[in-house]
């Protein structure tokens, strides 16, 4: 059996902050409207980031909050052209990626200072109109940690990452800091592949961890349980759930769910508010944007209870996860 634990709390009602006079798009006076937000992914919707945005986006627009519309695969020297483009076409929110384009994709808010950009950034926020986020489930990287520590045979555990940006480095981190809690002489190896999106890539470097002596993989990136299924070995997913995909290799994810930081871009473009800050704080196991998914009976169940027990007290705010963005040793 699975057992889940997300908390999916909203931080927006269907109807919440929809119709008022808005700063960013003076389309939506009409009561009721649903906001017309563009998704611009610069990796195709089935990378694991980009599917928790875009998951997000169309269930809001399947519920009526939103009317949504995207574009994947867009290159870093089209991304620009298609923030453009989008703007263009009245679209209250865009929300995207500037990792790659972080001097272009602020340079194009400014010239659409009428429309609010919700954007993925290792920088700060700008202006009204330029907000930023993160991927924050390093808590929950902690938490599957300490399930892995407990759990390896030979002391050594890989992670395969895209690139070392901070959001990443963090993420690998508090999957290492949760493996040392419970096994301070494990071993951790990590791999970077240079790409956010090339499964290929990934399987490659999980290949090359598991040669090392890994026998359990965190797979930052998609393609890392492929080589963890293919030697036989257990991995854990991050941002999504992978298990129905490796039902008998991944045994648990850090999962990362984007609606809380939606929602909150979408109340503050409907109340007219300024979008530009950094919204990464909504991603805490605590308001609902992360949290662990695990799969019972496959981790040792001391393990599992000293794990919850943990997870308890990071969300009654007893127990602060370490925040390290720095690259992994």
């Amino acid at each position: 059996m699975t057992r889940i634990l997300i908390n999916r709390r909203r931080l927006l009602g269907t109807g919440a902050a929809l119709g008022a006079a808005t700063l960013f798009a003076p389309a939506l006076r009409a009561q009721g409207t649903p906001v017309k937000v563009a998704g611009i992914h610069a990796s195709p919707v089935e990378n694991a980031w980009n599917s928790v945005l875009h998951a997000a986006m169309l269930a809001a627009d399947q519920e009526g909050v939103i009317d949504y519309t995207f574009s994947e695969g867009v290159s870093g020297t089209d991304y620009p052209r298609a923030m453009r483009e989008y703007a263009e076409a009245g679209n209250a929110l865009i929300v995207g990626e500037a990792y790659a384009v972080e001097r272009e994709a602020r340079s194009v808010a400014k010239d659409y200072p009428d429309t609010a950009f919700l954007m993925g950034s290792s920088g700060e926020a700008s202006g009204d109109n330029f907000g930023v986020y993160g991927t924050w489930n390093w808590e929950a990287a902690y938490l599957c940690g300490m399930l892995a520590g407990a759990m390896t045979q030979s002391g050594t555990v890989g992670s395969v990452g895209a690139m070392p940006i901070p959001e990443v480095n963090m993420l690998i981190n508090g999957f290492g800091d949760g493996v040392k809690a419970v096994n301070p002489e494990a071993k951790h190896v990590v791999s970077f592949i240079g790409t956010f999106f090339d499964p290929p890539k990934a399987r490659e470097a999980g290949l090359a961890q598991i040669d090392s002596g890994a026998d359990i993989l965190f797979g930052e990136r998609i393609g890392t349980a492929d080589a963890a299924k293919e030697r036989g070995i257990k991995a854990i997913g991050s941002m999504i759930d992978y298990t129905p995909r490796y039902p008998d290799t991944v045994f648990a994810n850090a999962m990362w769910s984007f609606r809380p930081l939606l929602d909150a871009a979408l109340a503050d473009v409907g109340a007219g508010n300024p979008v530009g800050k950094n919204y990464t704080p909504l991603s805490l196991m605590k308001d609902g944007g992360s949290d662990i998914k695990y799969v019972e009976g496959v981790a040792p169940e001391a393990a599992v209870k000293k794990m919850l027990e943990t997870r308890a007290a990071i969300m009654a705010g007893e127990f602060e996860v370490p925040r390290n963005f720095e690259a992994p040793a």
